[in-house]
């Protein structure tokens, strides 16, 4: 009896090593060399792999990933001191930084753990723990370039460690044959876009780096390298795509969206559950799975910051995108009505810089440079671009002119909607006499308090010759003062030496994240990167706008610059 036992329970052990040898070896992982695309003109050729036969999605080896890292932070983005390396100690995969700084992937547990996720994905260059400059500061030849970090009067407060849960997904990290592999969109969703504003985009053939603008659109029309991404035959998702695609995106927003409390989210699983969006989002159909994702962003996050930007390579020609939230209609309206009061005046015109006796304005409806390096090289002043900066320098220029009248400076932020950062850093720093940006990261708890200068004359120095501190100062807001153009506003306000004009402002604290569905589907959303201001040592938003400290109620008279001027004479 006791023998026949013991071969009963002989045979149970070896079953149980037969099936335990046989769930490591589940996977068929097969090694595919793919082009990879940085631009029509560059291109790469890189190993990834098929998992189980699923060829429209690709997964990485993380000694791959590391070779991937180096080469887009050093190369791509030239940031020339990032380095990271990879080590092994059984199935835990670790990055470390030259910073100090690491990522930790346990395949057992299937977590990725970073001691610091910020400080991990910090550029090398910079100089506070949440910097958005892009800008080094610095030319090619080491001069000091356009602006200057002011570390002294800058500070940082470090956040949580950050563990990313995948097996809470269903997220499979894959320690096979001594190779250990993770989807690409994981890795690209957490190590590249949040740093990088760029988006790895895989078409089923050929693997594209790229922006939104970079691939163009349906309606302004697509470039050669969207025209290229495109090209693949629409087809539908592999069943192991449409999973991993909706798991994907449920973690990425869970762990990135930066509104989730104000939009009372516990999870996006839950909401698209209880909204009826899981199945489409779920669908092997990318085009229902596109229209879902679609008007979700439009109807239920309904933020602006958050859109829609491009269908998936999948879906076919016949997708419409006909979502449009109300925030965007509310916004979109007020645009439409500021620019008829506007063209009432001034026509099809835009007058970048305004003398109208003692009152310079300065107008420009988004934020946007052409580069450092650029206006140092003019000699004209005639010649500066209509951009933020070029605007800005000329007009700076024509103020502190022999002789010049002027005794109060405008900037009209009336139908300014945002954009570029820099820009907006540069404008700041000009009107306040240094930029202050106050930034919180609601993912990990950081907060940082960052300074910048900005050379505004173009003589190297940042001095107290780069502002207009020295004149009354007054800034014009409306509902459609959004984004960047609703943080000038913001910075006007607290800093307590600007009169705000006109009407309440339109809001928008997050940093925008451009990001892609792992079935290729372009959006953007609001990340966890809230810009605040800091007052009495707290850090308070500035989603909900700012108020004017003189309302306006027709609002017409913004444009007429007489009546204006003679108005604002009047206040003081």
């Amino acid at each position: 009896m006791k023998k026949i036992l013991m071969a009963l329970l002989l045979a149970v052990l070896c079953c149980i090593l037969v099936w335990g040898m046989a769930d490591e070896k589940k996977h068929q992982i097969k090694n595919e060399k793919i082009e990879v695309y940085f631009g029509e003109e560059e291109c790469y050729t890189w190993p990834f792999y098929i998992v189980d036969g699923a060829d429209d999605m690709l997964w990485v080896e993380m000694d791959d990933w590391c070779h991937v890292l180096n080469f887009v932070y050093n190369e791509y983005f030239e940031d020339s001191q990032f380095r990271v390396e990879v080590s092994h100690k059984g199935n835990e995969v670790t990055f470390k930084r030259e910073n100090g700084y690491y990522m930790i992937m346990d395949f057992d547990e299937d977590t990725i753990t970073f001691n610091d996720y910020n400080g991990f994905m910090h550029d090398s260059s910079e100089s506070s723990l949440l910097d958005i400059l892009s800008s080094s500061g610095f030319s090619a030849d080491g001069d000091a370039e356009m602006f200057r970090r002011v570390p002294l009067s800058s500070y940082d407060r470090y956040g949580d460690i950050k563990i990313l849960n995948l097996k809470t997904y269903g997220i499979e990290m894959i320690a096979q044959d001594g190779g250990f592999f993770v989807p690409l969109q994981t890795m690209n969703d957490f190590t590249i876009a949040p740093k990088t504003l760029t988006n790895f985009m895989y078409n089923g053939k050929d693997l594209f780096m790229a922006t939104q603008s970079m691939i163009g659109d349906a309606i302004h029309g697509y470039t050669e390298y969207g025209e290229h991404y495109y090209s693949a035959e629409p087809r539908e998702k592999s069943q192991m795509l449409a999973d991993y695609g909706y798991k994907e995106l449920c973690l990425l927003l869970d762990e990135r969206y930066g509104l989730k409390e104000i939009h009372d989210i516990t999870g996006f699983d839950q909401l698209f559950w209880q909204i009826g969006f899981d199945e489409g989002l779920r669908s092997l159909d990318s085009m229902e799975s596109d229209l879902a994702l679609t008007t979700f962003i439009e109807y239920f996050l309904d933020d602006v910051h958050s859109s829609f930007e491009n269908k998936s390579w999948m879906t076919g020609d016949e997708f419409k995108d006909e979502a449009y939230g109300p925030s965007r209609k509310m916004s979109d309206d007020s645009d439409k009505r500021l620019q008829n009061l506007r063209s009432q005046y001034w026509g099809d015109d835009i007058y970048y810089y305004q003398e109208v006796g003692n009152t310079a304005y300065i107008t420009f409806d988004s934020f946007d440079n052409d580069g450092p390096s650029s206006y140092y090289e003019i000699q004209n002043m005639e010649e500066m671009p209509n951009d933020t900066v070029g605007i800005i320098i000329y007009a700076h220029n024509q103020i502190y002119r022999e002789n010049s009248p002027i005794e109060n400076v405008v900037l009209d932020l009336s139908i300014n909607s945002g954009g570029a950062v820099d820009a907006a850093i540069f404008t700041m720093s000009w009107f306040l006499g240094e930029a202050h940006l106050s930034m919180k990261d609601v993912s990990t708890g950081a907060l940082s308090n960052m300074v910048y200068h900005a050379d505004v004359n173009l003589d190297r120095a940042f001095d107290e010759k780069d502002t207009v501190t020295d004149k009354k100062l007054y800034c014009i807001i409306s509902p459609s003062s959004f984004s960047c153009g609703n943080l000038i506003p913001a910075a006007c306000k607290y800093s307590g030496v600007v009169t705000l004009l006109g009407r309440t402002s339109g809001g928008g604290s997050c940093v925008v994240q451009p990001a892609t569905t792992a079935w290729g589907t372009m959006f953007t959303f609001s990340s966890p990167r809230r810009l605040s201001f800091l007052k009495n040592g707290s850090f308070y938003d500035i989603d909900q706008g700012v108020e004017p400290d003189f309302v306006i109620d027709d609002m017409s008279m913004i444009y007429d610059r007489k009546a204006l001027t003679e108005y604002i004479n009047k206040l003081f």
